[in-house]
């Protein structure tokens, strides 16, 4: 028999450690060896305990890291991708046809907006994005996507987290779920949205039912002195040094507890995130202060809000930041229901200089290719002018409806092929025609460039596998390069 020092720690036990030590113990290492594997996706045991470290896909990947720009809101398709010469020769004149509109809607409203051939591909893209359009011959316009109804609330959920009406994790969080991060000084998923949250708040960056570190963290843009952007960034009661010393502390001390309850996975990850919050004060700082970039830098990007957030995301999966949504403003800017002219103009001319921007930089460093861009909102707009209706809009007639049955998406980079388009609506803008492409087709989409089987990236909660694409999507083939 093998003889040990005796320790005074092993004279007080609790009920739970008495248990632990006596019949639960094999109970524990059954059920260990039972769940062990079901936690990783990959079908291989993971030889880490964190759930952010880097994790191999199904299969080789395309995309290392998603940008998604969020248009909130839902902008037009056929003022912005989706030309419809048709429209113009109708303008002002019933359709020749009903629409299945959320309210009732005039007369046809042809585009005020010139679009031009851009590029070699020769794609029509509206005068409003003269300077994304410079990338065309990277981008592949879907202008045959569609949702389920003509609302922002289930829509932004739809697009965000794969169902409209229940609690489910958003897109980012399955995305970090599956590959984890690169860089374990940052969060793995982040959500820029400038001036406060958007409709459904939180919903949109929840991890739902996986686990909270899968969760977008929110910054507000609006700001741009890093102590605002990030509360807590900076501690000023003690210095680095202190805090490195009360933070081995209580390392110790965690450790200690730890050993005496067999590896308990949730203090684990609490002593992680306590490492975490410490280095960001390093990391996070400097990914978020763009004055660090080159002046020339900052200028293509362009001031504001949109090219200083732009800028950040640039600075953020370049550090190995996994998922990263950049929301163009809050409530729903792109939601014209008046005033569709001025509006859009405005809009784009707040983000148009720092997409095209953005989508040039990747370039030259190297990073589109394994860099997956999104650009999109919840739904598109009618092609019908709307009437003046009580809540909706002010009675101008000159700005348009939801409309959920057509509209467009754009992505960019990260395998898909560059300088094509798939699928159309109608002659008039209204509803997907050739190749429908849904929601849970494009999320399909998104993972396989990823690297992952949609239908296999699960995680098992009240009885069941849940999925992003829930019993739906399939891949679209034919824009991956």
């Amino acid at each position: 028999m093998t003889h040990h020092a005796p320790r005074l720690s092993d004279l007080f036990l609790t009920r739970r450690d008495f248990l632990q030590r006596c019949g639960m113990g094999l109970g524990s290492l059954a059920l260990g060896s039972v769940l062990g594997p079901a936690l990783n996706v990959h079908g291989a045991e993971s030889a880490s305990l964190n759930p952010l470290a880097p994790r191999t896909p199904h299969f080789p990947a395309k995309a290392k890291r998603v940008i998604h720009l969020f248009m909130n809101g839902g902008p037009s398709h056929v003022d912005t991708f989706d030309p419809k010469p048709e429209l113009t020769k109708y303008h002002g004149k019933e359709l020749p046809f009903k629409l299945n509109s959320e309210r009732k809607t005039g007369a046809a409203y042809g585009s005020p907006f010139k679009f031009e051939k851009r590029g070699q591909s020769g794609i029509e893209v509206s005068e409003l994005f003269a300077k994304t359009a410079e990338s065309i011959d990277e981008i592949c316009v879907i202008r045959s996507m569609h949702a389920d109804v003509p609302n922002h609330e289930p829509s932004l959920l739809l697009m965000n987290c794969g169902e409209s009406r229940q609690v489910r994790p958003s897109v980012g969080s399955w995305v970090t779920y599956g590959l984890g991060s690169e860089n374990q000084n940052m969060p793995g998923f982040i959500s820029m949205c400038p001036g406060g949250y958007p409709i459904q708040e939180s919903q949109n960056w929840q991890s739902g039912f996986l686990p909270g570190v899968y969760q977008g963290t929110h910054i507000d843009t609006k700001f741009t002195e890093v102590e605002k952007l990030i509360e807590n960034i900076r501690n000023s009661a003690v210095s680095t040094k202190e805090q490195r010393a009360q933070l081995d502390l209580l390392k110790q001390l965690n450790e200690e507890h730890q050993r005496r309850r067999q590896n308990d996975a949730q203090l684990e990850a609490r002593v992680q995130t306590f490492e975490l919050a410490y280095r960001m004060q390093m990391d996070a700082a400097d990914a978020f202060d763009i004055n660090r970039e080159p002046q020339a830098i900052r200028d293509m990007y362009g001031a504001g809000v949109q090219g200083r957030q732009m800028l950040i995301a640039r600075r953020l999966v370049e550090r190995g930041v996994r998922f990263v949504q950049v929301w163009h403003g809050e409530g729903q800017p792109w939601d014209s229901h008046d005033d569709i002219e001025a509006n859009h103009r405005r809009l784009a001319g707040e983000c148009d200089q720092a997409i095209g921007a953005l989508l040039k930089d990747l370039k030259q460093r190297g990073m589109l290719e394994d860099t997956l861009v999104i650009w999109g909102g919840e739904f598109g707009r009618t092609p019908t002018v709307e009437l003046p209706q009580a809540g909706s809009n002010a009675g101008k007639i000159n700005g348009r409806d939801h409309n959920h049955h057509g509209f467009t998406t754009w992505l960019a980079g990260g395998g898909v092929k560059g300088g094509s388009v798939y699928g159309s609506t109608d002659e008039f803008g209204f509803k997907a025609a050739e190749n429908p492409v849904h929601v849970h087709d494009l999320h399909a989409t998104m993972l396989r460039l990823l690297g992952f089987d949609h239908e296999k990236l699960t995680y098992r909660y009240a009885g069941r596998d849940f999925r992003l694409t829930d019993v739906h999507g399939k891949v679209i083939d034919q824009i991956i390069a």
